[in-house]
């Protein structure tokens, strides 16, 4: 995660954000450095709580280096400033990383028998917390239970994974990576904006065979339409994301169909623009299909030093869902958002193909950006611009995909 990413996914007012960082005493506390790092990094005031046990598997020294703050352990310091209340009282966010199977009874039970205990109680700020422990302990009935209790009281519980355990076990209950953690963390936060909306994003780059083992594709990484699913889905949404030979991973939490074609990919959007209540079309889909695919693969002694391809349009799968011919009816006041990615240096010659594109594909909004030899594709950042219906510019972002991916959906809100 990238610090502009930090930065843009933190709050809405854009201001440093007080965060209580608690860490108990699991071997996973290690990574609970990397969470530190990063909110740190992002510009925002960490404020660390240790148990006394976290204190035997990382210690003080490397939190407070990290922090740039005391660390907070003992319930009775700073009585005179009620200490053990006024971290909780002027957090804006908790996270709690690792947290144990003995932490999450005890946040069940409401148990406030340490600092971090009386500064969870003291405080409304939206709490995220990052389980560790053993897979029986995970998967115990009384875990599940605690889990479940937190879960209905609104707090956001990220992982655990899958993976290396402590010693030779393996299995559920490996803490979440600390840029999972911190990007759940700062999700918590997102306004809701989108809650109940049912929103159909697509990514990639589609795939057309020439024979069984070649195809006509494109460079594009999927990176954005990833962002813009995680970025839905974390202002409420219900994302259905139709991905088409993604080089990144699925984000949590949507459903995915999975295409390889234009056509394919024609298809799985007319199903789900039925229920949509915005289309966001982020997927570089070909413009052009082999005419006919080789039911064996093609041999270069039988074709000689030249093959020649006869190759035929498929379908402007953009334009046939504004038009309404793709599905059977459009849903009223729903959004379609399209995508541009053009070669030209001139940036007013850019603008003009892109308003005029805006126009002819009858989009409600229509994001521009520049690509070629070494720009964009697979790349962490980009740059964009926003045009109305009416190629009117309405906006601009930059930065990480994630940041440009919200500001894609504060023009969808």
């Amino acid at each position: 995660m990238t610090e502009t990413a930090l930065r843009e996914g933190v709050a809405p007012s854009g201001r440093r954000l007080r965060v209580v960082v608690g860490i108990t005493g699991g071997i996973a506390a290690y990574k609970a450095v990397g969470v530190v790092r990063l909110l740190v990094l992002a510009g925002h005031d960490v404020q660390v709580v240790a148990t006394e046990a976290a204190l035997r598997f990382v210690g003080r020294p490397t939190l407070e280096a990290l922090s740039r703050n005391p660390v907070h352990t003992e319930l009775y310091e700073g009585v005179a400033e009620v200490r053990h209340v006024a971290i909780g009282q002027s957090a804006d966010l908790i996270v709690i990383a690792p947290a144990t199977a003995n932490t999450l009874a005890k946040l069940a039970s409401g148990l406030a028998d340490d600092l971090l205990g009386n500064t969870v109680l003291a405080s409304r700020a939206p709490l995220v917390v990052a389980p560790a422990m053993h897979t029986e302990m995970w998967q115990n009935p009384a875990t599940v239970a605690n889990v479940a209790t937190l879960r209905a009281r609104g707090v956001r519980i990220v992982g655990p994974a899958s993976g290396q355990l402590t010693g030779k076990d393996a299995g559920p209950g490996r803490m979440s990576e600390p840029d999972d953690i911190v990007a759940a963390a700062l999700a918590a936060l997102r306004p809701q904006d989108l809650a109940g909306r049912r929103i159909a994003i697509t990514a990639g780059g589609t795939r057309e065979p020439l024979d069984p083992v070649r195809f006509l594709g494109n460079r594009s990484s999927g990176k954005q339409g990833v962002a813009l699913a995680a970025a839905a889905r974390d202002r409420g949404a219900h994302v259905t994301l139709i991905a088409a030979h993604l080089e990144v991973p699925v984000p949590a939490g949507v459903a995915l169909v999975e295409v390889q074609t234009a056509q394919e990919l024609a298809v799985a959007v007319a199903d789900a623009a039925q229920v949509a209540d915005a289309v966001v079309m982020a997927a570089a889909v070909a413009d052009y299909r082999p005419e006919t695919v080789a039911d064996d693969k093609i041999k270069k002694d039988a074709t000689g030093d030249v093959l020649e391809l006869r190759l035929v349009k498929n379908p402007d799968i953009l334009a046939s869902l504004t038009n309404g011919t793709l599905t059977p009816k459009r849903l009223p006041g729903q959004v379609v958002i399209g995508f541009a990615a053009e070669t030209e240096t001139d940036d007013a010659a850019l603008l003009a193909i892109a308003s005029a594109k805006a126009v002819r594909k009858g989009v409600d909004f229509l994001v521009v950006n520049r690509v070629g030899w070494t720009e964009v594709f697979a790349a962490d950042d980009t740059r964009v611009t926003l045009l109305d219906r009416a190629g009117s510019i309405v906006g601009d972002a930059v930065g990480d995909k994630m940041s440009v991916a919200h500001r894609i959906l504060d023009l969808l809100v």
